[in-house]
């Protein structure tokens, strides 16, 4: 009799495990059935600026918030594209898969988009081949446009009925530049009222509130002025735009924009400082300005190459630029800003060893630029910058926490800090 017992109440402990393992299962992967939309958290451009010559520059780096789905499970996310926006089964594309909550697009990837729906930057051609004019005479171009993309994010085969959201369909109006005009001067072109605008100001650091080293904003696309400019929020940050080199009488402030019908990047605002200048409240950096007579939008973007130079950028990775570190997850770059010259504002620190080195191509080791490489070039570098003698001899910063505007100039061979 305590035979049977002894064997019914094993056979009894044996079920509640098994089902407590089920039950057990079951917890770990079930989730909600209607997970919450995936929200974006970065703002975007009123207009991306898409050229040959910046094709390798990052145009966008998407962020988004992780939704809940219930269970501490990986997320799959996948970036999409489509190109009418409406993202049936069979007009929607996969740009890029991933497990983190950001992926950057870059300039070439838009292009091809750009490209794929039938922008371009040479002139509208007809049936026969000839060239499209309008009314007034001038050249048609079909070089402005729209891109689509969402993201979408699942659990894969993981969970119960594989529960997925998506984020509402973010619209980025893309602007391709226009092609040079056959015989003229290389670089984009266009047809403007005025050949340049200029920008004087403590809010644009290198040209200062005098005439002495005015920052030119060219014309390049028809009522179109964009190229990289210095800002700076330091000093009240303020500034103006004038319409002739010299001429203060031909100032255009913050209200004159805006009575105007422009629409001003938020990085801009009204300095209330009697002129009503404009005021940068952004991070100081270099990033590149449009100013779009046609959609009357005053936008900043990620600067762009706008030099003629062997690489598009450099990279630095390491400790000493802590925005990086030893990785390939947010490797620092210094864009091409004139002929042979790089450029840019990098973060600098002299903490856990203050080590890095650059790199001509982004996620190679092997594409490294050393402190001797540069020595046995003949460079002159920046006493702030010594050899590690760390076994790899990387750079190392030696001097105190902070972003500093860097130059690497390949014609005169110096490696400057400011």
């Amino acid at each position: 009799m305590k035979n049977k017992i002894s064997v019914l109440i094993a056979a009894f402990i044996v079920s509640l495990s098994f089902n407590a393992c089920t039950d057990d299962d079951n917890l770990r992967f079930q989730t909600v059935e209607n997970p919450e939309q995936i929200t974006f958290l970065n703002n975007f451009l009123p207009e991306y600026v898409l050229s040959e010559e910046t094709e390798n520059n990052n145009a966008e780096r998407f962020l988004w918030a992780s939704p809940d789905f219930g269970a501490p499970t990986a997320v799959n996310y996948f970036l999409e594209t489509s190109a009418d926006g409406t993202f049936t089964e069979e007009n929607t594309q996969v740009i890029t898969s991933t497990s983190e909550t950001q992926v950057s697009v870059s300039v070439s990837q838009m292009m091809d988009l750009a490209e794929a729906k039938g922008l371009s930057n040479n002139q509208v051609e007809d049936e026969n081949g000839e060239l499209v004019f309008d009314e007034n005479g001038d050249p048609v171009y079909n070089n402005v446009g729209e891109l689509f993309f969402r993201v979408r994010a699942d659990l894969g085969d993981n969970a119960e009925n594989s529960p997925e959201t998506t984020s509402a369909v973010q619209v980025i109006n893309v602007r391709i530049l226009l092609a040079p005009v056959d015989g003229g001067d290389e670089g984009p072109t266009g047809d403007c009222e005025l050949d340049q605008l200029w920008l004087v100001g403590a809010g644009v650091p290198d040209a200062g509130w005098g005439w002495g080293s005015p920052v030119q904003l060219l014309c390049t696309g028809d009522n179109v002025y964009s190229g990289n400019v210095n800002f700076s929020p330091e000093n009240d940050g303020n500034f103006r735009f004038f319409t002739e080199e010299g001429n203060w009488d031909s100032g255009i402030n913050f209200p004159g924009f805006v009575d105007e019908g422009f629409t001003v990047d938020e990085v801009f605002q009204d300095a209330q400082d009697g002129d009503n200048n404009f005021q940068f409240i952004g991070d100081a950096g270099i990033y590149f300005l449009t100013v779009d007579y046609n959609n009357m939008t005053i936008s900043v973007g990620p600067e762009q190459t706008v030099g003629v130079c062997d690489l598009d950028q450099y990279w630095l990775v390491g400790a000493g630029v802590p925005d990086a570190g030893w990785g390939w997850g947010s490797p620092v770059s210094v864009a091409c800003t004139g002929d042979n010259v790089y450029s840019g504002n990098v973060n600098f620190s002299p903490d856990n060893d203050g080590n890095f080195r650059f790199f001509t191509e982004e996620g190679n080791w092997d594409s490294g630029q050393n402190f001797p490489y540069f020595v046995e070039e003949g460079f002159t570098i920046d006493p702030l910058f010594q050899d590690a003698q760390d076994g790899d001899n990387n750079f190392q910063f030696i001097g105190e926490a902070g972003t500093y505007f860097l130059t690497v100039d390949m014609g005169n061979k110096v490696i400057t800090l400011e």
